[in-house]
């Protein structure tokens, strides 16, 4: 068993080629590119269970070599993904499940009846790779760099291949993170953590297939520094997810999660006061307006208007085919996994940073909130909206943290802050004003808030 750590990025055919001649990679290409095909067979019991255990069984023919390979379940984080791997050399292209033990077999699936296991589909591709080697700092780095150029067929259905690989063989992951940040800034690559095999999945069964997303497990006592680190990775892999999902079936939900995703990261960023000096988050929140600027205005408009969603498809993926988005992905990894925020801070900014969450939080939702003054917008209900950034950000913390708080009826304070939070939105009319004045006062008179502004 080995441990692979990559990077995938999709990318154009034009993209690909480009990659090859990038004086980058021609500089640091320490074997030259070299071709072989791969020919991929995957598979799964009828009711899916492996993909459900997110484990992955495939027999691969690599030139005379047949393999099988058992992918157990890992953590990917905005695209950067680690996996357990088995591999066994076979005689013959035939599923040796002998060599699925319980050396190698995840126990969850310890009942699994594996011969239910079947053939589902297939991911073939020409893959030109080349060791790519330089040093960083007093250590060596050893990455391979694959460009993947095929299909995934699924019965009937198709999908092509077409991707950037990085495999670290040598060094630490934050090489990998360093060298798609430099390809990304002239060429469009795209984070995608979701697999070839999640998109033959995918692909077989359109109609059940579900994103999944990213979850992250909080606890009260943790430190703000980790709550916030582990919030802000799982909105980038979130945002990175819903973006390639979107670019595959234009489905208007999936835009308007991913537009949510980068607002809560830019509330989140914008809430941590001296635990995040301005100066270390100053690229990363240019970086979301930016992004927010174009598409936020595009997505509230389109709510309304069927003729704007049915035509955001082909304007995103003109976001995707410029630098930006992979830009803006692989720079904030880069910058999350540095903790980038921490590096000029001192003193107060220190204790706030190794504060206990559930003590922080309370205490910055009790400011924010008693800043807020909803009284004064049961009266001015028209200028609601000029508090939009500050109701984010507690919106943001109550949906991914409510449940470290010991307060009363956080759940119902959420949903009853949402809405406020839409109407704060909309157009003015006499409608949306005598509703704002009505949420309000419902936000101002609830247990939860109450409590809240008493912290």
């Amino acid at each position: 068993m080995h441990k692979e750590t990559e990077l995938k990025l999709r990318a154009s055919r034009e993209t690909l080629a480009a990659l090859r001649e990038h004086p980058l990679l021609k500089k640091r290409n320490k074997s030259g590119w070299q071709t072989r095909e791969l020919l991929n067979q995957y598979f799964d019991t009828p009711e899916r269970e492996l993909s459900a255990a997110r484990v992955a069984l495939r027999l691969r023919r690599d030139g005379e070599a047949i393999i099988q390979t058992l992918k157990c379940r890992g953590t990917s984080v905005a695209g950067l993904s680690e996996r357990n791997e088995h591999e066994w050399q076979l005689d013959k292209v035939k599923l040796d499940l002998k060599k699925l033990d319980d050396s190698c077999w995840p126990a969850q699936l310890a009942n699994l009846d594996k011969k239910t296991i079947k053939p589902l589909f297939t991911t073939d591709f020409t893959r030109e790779y080349a060791e790519i080697a330089w040093g960083r700092g007093k250590s060596k780095v050893v990455i391979e760099a694959a460009l993947d150029q095929g299909f995934v067929i699924a019965g009937k259905r198709k999908e092509e291949i077409c991707e950037l690989e990085l495999e670290l063989r040598e060094g630490e992951p934050q090489a990998l993170l360093e060298l798609a940040a430099e390809l990304a800034a002239s060429l469009p690559l795209m984070p995608c953590d979701i697999s070839k095999a999640e998109r033959g999945y995918r692909l077989l069964e359109p109609d059940s297939y579900e994103l999944g997303l990213p979850q992250t497990e909080l606890e009260g006592e943790m430190a703000v520094d980790d709550a916030y680190a582990a919030l802000a990775w799982q909105l980038l892999g979130s945002s990175q997810r819903l973006a390639e999902q979107y670019r595959h079936n234009g489905h208007w939900r999936l835009l308007q999660d991913w537009v949510e995703c980068l607002s809560e990261l830019r509330a989140m960023t914008a809430s941590l006061g001296q635990a995040a000096p301005r100066a270390t988050t100053r690229d990363l929140r240019s970086s979301l307006d930016a992004l927010l600027e174009d598409w936020r205005p595009l997505v509230q408009a389109g709510n309304e208007d069927e003729d704007i969603r049915r035509a955001a498809p082909e304007q995103f993926a003109e976001e995707l085919e410029d630098v930006r988005w992979g830009q803006f992905s692989l720079e904030t990894s880069r910058w999350l996994l540095a903790r980038a925020w921490t590096v000029e801070r001192k003193g107060r900014g220190e204790r706030q940073g190794k504060a206990q969450l559930a003590s922080w939080l309370a205490h910055l939702l009790g400011e924010e909130g008693r800043a807020l003054k909803l009284p004064l917008y049961t009266q001015r209900p028209e200028d609601l909206a000029e508090q939009l950034p500050r109701i984010e950000q507690l919106l943001a913390w109550l949906h991914h943290a409510r449940q470290v708080l010991e307060a009363p009826q956080m759940d119902r304070l959420y949903g009853d802050l949402k809405k406020l939070h839409e109407l704060a939105e909309q157009p003015i009319s006499d409608e949306v004003l005598e509703a704002r004045i009505e949420q309000a006062r419902a936000v101002d008179q609830s247990r939860g808030w109450k409590h809240l502004l008493k912290a």
